[in-house]
């Protein structure tokens, strides 16, 4: 049998300016490819983050490069020993395991041996801003059950006090995006701690964050940009209690899920997130979610469009994905 593989940019337009401490962004640029053979299609979304030296040309090169293979018939184990880790690998795999499922007439968690997904509860995130306007925010959003506030080092503490101010019942995590210096842990984290944050993200950039190791935290600390798969959990050991599993990191959800597996059996905590993209990247994503401590897949919350069907979402509660959206 013969697949023909095809690779198109879908641009998504945000409601609003979307700010962390790297830069902000007002559009979520996707790559979406497609697997269709037997008169079924897969589909799996991905999203190049220049922050691991990709983009949107680079990771279609990798695509176009593998095509002649996935149209031959490449299975998803090969796949993984053919393409290194990453968004161009994700977007591969996730279509793989949705053709898959429906050439098998099942959904892709039978596949894989799980039970039925259940819904999940996803934290919304408050972009970074000035304290005045991340209170704003929050008051707006002060009825929903947990907030993710994105940081960027000094101020960060008046961020997160007119944040709990103004949502005095949200459990609370916050994400540095790798801002903070190690002076940052002695002033801030303690002060976190009793404003009730329940988890702080990636402080310190991932290639010096040796001083985590053995640091007594009176928050837990979760590892985003220095987890990626299974290869990163060694060094993780003794730094971060969570771990921030996004498929765009692992290159997909076979790996995912194998992290998660692993990390676990390490005795990490779990902590599913996202790119900023849309109800198609989200939904293999919701399958890694299940039983995590912190889901964070509110990508398609930000957008003003969002793929059709889109998931269900009441609020912050996410349901699993609908079998013409994936899986």
């Amino acid at each position: 049998m013969t697949y023909r593989l095809s690779v198109r940019h879908t641009p998504y337009r945000l409601a609003g300016t979307f700010s962390i401490s790297r830069g902000s962004r007002t559009v979520a640029d996707t790559l979406v490819v497609t697997i269709a053979g037997e008169g079924l299609t897969g589909r799996g979304e991905c999203v190049p983050y220049a922050r691991y030296g990709e983009s949107l040309d680079g990771v279609r090169t990798q695509i176009e490069a593998i095509r002649p293979a996935v149209e031959e018939g490449l299975g998803r184990a090969l796949l993984q020993r053919s393409m290194p880790a990453g968004a161009a690998r994700n977007a591969i795999d996730c279509a793989l395991w949705d053709l898959e499922a429906k050439r098998q007439g099942c959904r892709v968690w039978e596949l894989a041996g799980l039970p039925a997904p259940e819904p999940v509860e996803t934290v919304y995130t408050l972009s970074l801003d000035t304290p005045e306007r991340m209170a704003t925010a929050a008051k707006a959003n002060a009825d929903k059950p947990a907030l993710k506030l994105k940081l960027t080092g000094d101020g960060d503490l008046d961020r997160v006090t007119a944040v709990r101010e103004h949502a005095p019942a949200a459990r609370i995590i916050v994400d540095a995006n790798e801002a903070w210096r190690p002076e940052h842990l002695d002033r801030f984290l303690p002060a976190l701690a009793d404003l009730g944050v329940a988890m702080v993200e990636q402080p310190l950039p991932a290639d010096r964050d040796e001083a985590l190791r053995g640091y007594d935290s009176p928050v837990p600390v979760g590892a985003d940009e220095s987890c990626h798969d299974r290869a990163s959990l060694d060094a993780l050991v003794g730094k971060y209690r969570v771990v921030n599993i996004k498929l765009d990191k692992t290159g997909g959800l076979t790996e995912a899920l194998a992290l998660r597996k692993a990390a676990r059996e390490r005795g990490f905590e779990i902590m599913v997130g996202c790119m900023m993209a849309s109800s198609l990247a989200m939904a293999p994503a919701h399958l890694v979610a299940q039983g995590a401590r912190f889901v964070d897949l509110d990508g398609p919350l930000w957008l003003a469009e969002d793929v059709e069907p889109p998931l269900s979402i009441d609020g912050v509660r996410i349901s699993p994905p609908a079998p013409a959206l994936w899986g």
